[in-house]
């Protein structure tokens, strides 16, 4: 049994996995690509399978996808996520002119995946983070904050416990509708982030709360 199950092996897919590694976490890869999987699993010394065709192994799930595909692989393992905890890492950004969510107003991404698996635990973390910033672990010397919202108290403590362990700082806002606030200021962030008149943030900034 595996400790964490990544589904992808993009960008957030390899930080995330690298950052649980460095925790002493068993690693499972579930990938459409046999071979990205493959690969990304012999980085950490996970092991890999194909989504939709090996069972996930873990009892904590992240979906390190766009949030469309991770809408695709809740409703692909559907019961079988029963009892587990489901990490959200989704921004649900039109990115075509990143001026926009996807999701209805009064909702988020998180809450949406929620539904689809009302027996699971959805928790929302790591959508404040970018892929460049989690190898290091920090920015300009400050450890990085991850945002987690939750309704289950076990499942986010979970999470924040996961976060902990790979080194860096997690901060529970709430509950999950939570996500709502932090998916909709990550669309003002990721504006900094393409915007000509702040050459310095290049998808390498962070979040940080400063006590």
């Amino acid at each position: 049994m595996a400790d964490i199950t990544i589904v992808g092996t993009g960008n957030m897919a390899s930080g995330i996995a690298a950052r649980a590694a460095r925790a002493g976490k068993s690693i499972q890869v579930l990938s459409r690509s046999a071979d990205r999987g493959a690969a990304l699993a012999a980085k950490v010394n996970g092991t890999s399978g194909i989504t939709g065709t090996d069972a996930v192994e873990s009892g904590l799930v992240v979906p390190a996808t766009f949030f469309p595909v991770s809408k695709e692989i809740l409703e692909t393992y559907g019961e079988s996520l029963n009892g587990k905890t489901i990490v959200d890492i989704s921004n649900p950004v039109d990115t075509g002119t990143f001026d926009s969510l996807t999701v209805p107003a009064g909702s988020s991404a998180a809450e949406e995946l929620q539904r689809i698996v009302p027996n699971a635990s959805v928790v929302k973390a790591f959508n404040t983070v970018f892929a460049a910033t989690l190898g290091e672990g920090s920015v300009a010397g400050q450890v990085i904050d991850v945002l987690v919202a939750g309704d289950s108290t076990e499942a986010t403590a979970a999470v924040a416990d996961l976060v902990s362990d790979a080194g860096l700082r997690p901060i529970v806002v709430g509950p999950l509708r939570r996500a709502r606030e932090l998916e909709a200021f990550m669309l003002l962030v990721m504006n900094l982030q393409i915007s000509d008149a702040h050459p310095d943030y290049n998808w390498d900034s962070a979040v940080k709360l400063l006590p």
